[in-house]
């Protein structure tokens, strides 16, 4: 059985891809706030990189943005692929089936496909996407998880 529920926070705006098959497609990380504090008292977070597509993906680029509380559940998947310099990087995702928005945040834009629609396809692996695969530090430790 491979099946995951998480409740958590956006890090960032969704953006809304199209493959080069015309499927639509968005990734994200979510910041999980887990069941207890560290020896200093805090409450830490895992950070979750979740993919969704079709009309899923559209939906949740048009409603949420960054800091929107929402449901995710769906399937564990690990992958791997190789970069331009010969290392091997795997990723282990969240790919959502279903999805509630529970306190959404507006868009920091309008514009759902980021700063320029590509469509590149799904195979080809940007320095842009890879870059939802990290969470900048600086960011980290700014994010509401409650």
């Amino acid at each position: 059985m491979n099946q995951v529920a998480l409740v958590g926070r956006m890090t960032k705006d969704p953006i809304l891809r199209e493959t080069s098959a015309g499927r639509m497609q968005t990734n994200f990380v979510l910041a999980v706030a887990r069941n207890f504090k560290n020896l200093k008292g805090v409450v830490e977070a895992d950070f979750i990189l979740c993919t969704l597509w079709g009309r899923l993906a559209e939906n949740t680029a048009k409603h949420c943005g960054k800091g929107s509380l929402i449901g995710v559940s769906g399937r564990i998947q690990s992958r791997s692929y190789e970069r331009q310099d010969g290392s091997r990087v795997y990723v282990t995702e969240v790919i959502g089936e279903d999805i509630r928005f529970i306190s959404t945040k507006k868009r920091a834009n309008d514009d759902l496909f980021g700063p320029s629609k590509t469509g590149s396809g799904s195979s080809a692996h940007t320095k842009k996407e890879e870059e939802h695969f990290h969470l900048p530090e600086k960011e980290g430790a700014e994010l509401p998880i409650f």
